[in-house]
């Protein structure tokens, strides 16, 4: 069974989250925190926060758009309200 999946994570020493979408969750993890991603090289080591998986590629891919976006950014911030409170 083949999933799409939108990913966030988060700097753990700095204020950086980064938003992604790939088809092998733990492969891009591991390329983000082996500094091998060059937009997250400069914020390691980094944590995973939260995770979408999708059937449709298409569908995976609209997520991550609108995650990127204003609108997505204040959806984000309201589902996961608890882990951002925390901090």
């Amino acid at each position: 069974m083949n999933f799409f999946y939108v990913y966030i994570i988060q700097s753990i020493h700095l204020n950086f989250i980064y938003i992604g979408y790939t088809d092998n969750l733990k492969r891009r993890f591991e390329e983000h925190n082996s500094g091998l991603v060059i937009s997250t090289k400069h914020y390691l080591p980094l944590e995973l926060i939260h995770y979408e998986a999708y059937k449709n590629q298409k569908d995976a891919k609209r997520r991550e758009k609108y995650l990127k976006c204003n609108r997505g950014k204040t959806t984000l911030k309201t589902m996961l309200k608890e882990f951002f409170n925390k901090q």
